[in-house]
């Protein structure tokens, strides 16, 4: 078992608030990352959809916690972990009059794929999805 963690951080011009709004309104959540079938509710399974096979779940998990506008924690997986299960954690702290979101991405390197093709593809991922998030955010 190799433990491997992504962290990431980005400093966003917009209020904690609703940076974490864009984090867990399904309405929000496909402008940056994904279709939500519905909001996200602590202690609740959610589910993210597939636009290339509408219909089909692509990610989903649990929130584990939910301490707005401060903290977002939720299990992750999707096809490609085979089910195994990893903990997405986002932590918001106001900066400068706007938000340094902080992502730590944890137990990719438990699963039973490729460890490191499995870091470098949820690396680049979530670089393409955090910059995406700054776009709509920021408007």
């Amino acid at each position: 078992m190799t433990e491997m963690t992504l962290v990431k951080t980005i400093i966003l011009k917009a209020a904690p608030q609703k940076v974490f709004t864009y984090l867990t309104k399904a309405s929000l959540l496909e402008k940056w990352f994904h279709e939500g079938r519905e909001d996200f509710v602590g202690g609740k399974a959610y589910a993210l959809m597939s636009k290339e096979h509408p219909g089909e779940k692509l990610c989903w998990g649990e929130v584990l916690e939910m301490e707005a506008p401060n903290r977002l924690v939720y299990t992750f997986t999707h096809t490609m972990l085979a089910g195994h299960e990893t903990r997405v954690t986002f932590d918001l702290e106001p900066c400068a009059g706007g938000t340094k979101l902080t992502l730590t991405h944890e137990g990719l390197g438990d699963g039973p794929a490729d460890a490191l093709n499995m870091l470098s593809s949820h690396d680049t991922g979530w670089d393409e999805h955090m910059a995406r998030l700054r776009e709509v955010v920021e408007a």
